[in-house]
This record gives C-alpha cells, sequence and structure tokens, in this order.
C-alpha cells in the first residue's frame, strides 16, 4: 500500500519552521541549509542537536534529502511541490518586469508569430531562465493548398489561406510518390479544403476518403493522409513551440551537466508540443510541474511554470511559460508568467 505524502497540517509548529526556512534557504543560495546556520534565524532559540533531530524526521517523511556527506539538507521533489502548495508567497509583480513585458507588446507589428517571439525573449530575460511560447494555430478558411517534391524522402505542403497568409510544411511522404499522384493530391484536397480551417479539415478528409475511395489513386491517398498529419496533429508544426533563452539553463552552476545536456535535447527537438498545451488546458491559471511531474522534461529533474491564455471567445489557444532548474524563484516568476499570459491573450483577442 503506497503511504500518502505527508501535508504541512500534519506538521507541528518547530517542523514547519525548519523545512520553511530550508527550502527558502535552499531557493535561495542552492546549497544545503545546516542545523548551524538554523539557529541563527529560528523564532525560538534551540540548540542545533535539536534542529538536527526535526531535520531527520522531516527527511524520515521524504520532505529532506541530504545531496552530500555533510549535515546539510535540500528539499525532495515532494518537499518542494508541499512547499509551493501550502507555502508559497506569490510576490507582487515588479513594476520594471511589467514595462519590459509591455514593451514587446505595443509594437503593431501584423505578424502575431514575431511579437510572440520578442516575447519569448523578454520572458527568458526578465526571468533567467529559458521561456517556452506556444504560439497558436492559424484558424483563417484554407483557400488553397499544393504539394512539392523536393527529394525522394522530402516534401513541402504550402497551404495558403483567405486572409493571404501562407505556410510551407515539411514533411516526408509515403514512397514511391510521383508528378501525378502529388497534383491529383492536391486537387482532391482544393476540392474539399475551401472554407475548412486547419481544426476542421482533419475529419473532412477522414471521411471524403472512406466516400470516394475509388476516385482516388491510392498514392494520392497515401499522400492525402501523410500530409494531413501535419494538420490533423496539435503537435504537428515545430515553429509552434518558440524556445528562448537556453543559455540562461547554464548559469553558474555547470556540474549536473547531463541534466543539463538533456533538457537542452528535449527544447531542441520541442518534442511533445501537444501535451505542452494540455499541461495548461486544465483550467485558467498559472501552473507548476516539478521535477518528475512534469512530463515533458522529466529526465532533466526541472521545473516548469506555465499557464495559458485565450482568444476572444476565452477559448485556450496557447500557453507561455519558462523551464528552469527545481530552485526557480517561484514567488517571483509565477506573477511574471500569469501576467505575460493575461497580456498575450488580450493582444490576440484585440487583434482578432
Amino acid at each position: 500500500m503506497t503511504q500518502s505524502p505527508p501535508q504541512f497540517d500534519d506538521l507541528n509548529a518547530r517542523s514547519r519552521e525548519v523545512f520553511r526556512r530550508i527550502v527558502e534557504g535552499y531557493l535561495e543560495t542552492g546549497a544545503p541549509v545546516g542545523s548551524r546556520t538554523l539557529t541563527r534565524t529560528m523564532t525560538e532559540q534551540v540548540s542545533a542537536a535539536t534542529i538536527r533531530n526535526v531535520m531527520n524526521d522531516l527527511e524520515y517523511l521524504g520532505l529532506l534529502g541530504s545531496p552530500h556527506v555533510s549535515a546539510g539538507r535540500v528539499p525532495t521533489q515532494v518537499g518542494l511541490r508541499m512547499f509551493v502548495d501550502g507555502l508559497l508567497e506569490v510576490n507582487e509583480l515588479n513594476g520594471s518586469d511589467r514595462d519590459l513585458i509591455d514593451q514587446t507588446l505595443t509594437d503593431r507589428d501584423t505578424d502575431v508569430g514575431s511579437v510572440l517571439d520578442r516575447v519569448g525573449s523578454a520572458l527568458s530575460g526578465v526571468t533567467q531562465v529559458a521561456s517556452l511560447v506556444l504560439t497558436p494555430k492559424h484558424e483563417a478558411p484554407i483557400k488553397h493548398i499544393e504539394f512539392v517534391s523536393l527529394s525522394a524522402t522530402r516534401a513541402l505542403v504550402v497551404l495558403v489561406f483567405a486572409d493571404g497568409h501562407v505556410e510551407n510544411r515539411l514533411f516526408t511522404p509515403p514512397p514511391g510518390q510521383t508528378p501525378s499522384s502529388m497534383r491529383e493530391a492536391a486537387n482532391f484536397l482544393n476540392a474539399i479544403a475551401e472554407g475548412q480551417t486547419l481544426s476542421t479539415l482533419g475529419a473532412v478528409i477522414e471521411r471524403e476518403i472512406k466516400a470516394r475511395r475509388q476516385e482516388i489513386d491510392r498514392l494520392a491517398a497515401e499522400l492525402v493522409q501523410s500530409g494531413a498529419v501535419l494538420w490533423e496533429n496539435e503537435g504537428e508544426s515545430n515553429e509552434r513551440l518558440i524556445v528562448r533563452g537556453r543559455g540562461n539553463l547554464l548559469g553558474e552552476d555547470t556540474g549536473d551537466i547531463d541534466r543539463i545536456r538533456s533538457l537542452f535535447d528535449d527544447l531542441e527537438r520541442k518534442r511533445d508540443i501537444a501535451q505542452f498545451l494540455e499541461l495548461a488546458d486544465q483550467g485558467d491559471g498559472v501552473r507548476i510541474f516539478i521535477g518528475s511531474e512534469n512530463k515533458l522534461f522529466s529526465l532533466s529533474g526541472s521545473s516548469l511554470v506555465v499557464s495559458p491564455y485565450m482568444n476572444a471567445d476565452r477559448k485556450i489557444i496557447g500557453a507561455v511559460g519558462v523551464i528552469g532548474p527545481t530552485r526557480l524563484n517561484y514567488g517571483r516568476i509565477v506573477p511574471i508568467v500569469n501576467y505575460t499570459a493575461q497580456r498575450v491573450g488580450q493582444m490576440i483577442a484585440d487583434r482578432s
């Protein structure tokens, strides 16, 4: 039978204070906190031996760990979660941080992607960790689709939207494609795609292929279905996830270089974009994922602070967040991410 994690209310007053001071000290310095340090900061005067006994009890509960032979302790993932849920004091948003975010959104650049790129750069600059911005899909009706063969293993699908927006997306076509099958696939799609958006086209393609299977060549059908992955799948386009400030993750502490390298690899692949949005799609507001709670980057021992943003119809269409070591300044970063998400949603709503 799995034992449920301890709750903050289960601790007595002395244990709570020792736990809080250790976590706060660790988040500030990144170093283990020892009993002698705590004797100088505790509200009541207690001996180092008494504090060590409390630390041992907290370690037994799974809230603290001993990274080295020294007597110092650091919070575990369970401990950090309890601190974030029960003890975290969220600061007021700093005026200079607000101004820096606002400046990126005052430019009347018509390209939302360019604005969000600048938002990502500002967010990483303000927080000094890596920023993640999931841009919204382009939801204007489709006007025209074309396939272009680049090689035997690479092809391009060109999407032209009714508002003049054009997207070029690379993909791997099924083997054996010919210029004829590519033209037939494009003709088939153009006959059914006009007026559809990326969100609705996938279901239409599936229905039409079943109904008109005899009318479309096998190769063309395979190409349609292969290309359709690009707009059916929530995670279809790597460019939807903007990553900025990866260099900030190195910081001054490069001791755990394997963890940093693992996180860099994850960010370079920008994998599981759909899942990134799902992390935020559990309701409005900021969510914090610590260590292995974060399914995208569970191998990196990092924390993700993420918030969705909405369009004018209050529909979640993207997300902004930051990722860094578990030793984040959560109290400062949470209001920054929250404000950025609200301002991005406002910008999207105003432009629509």
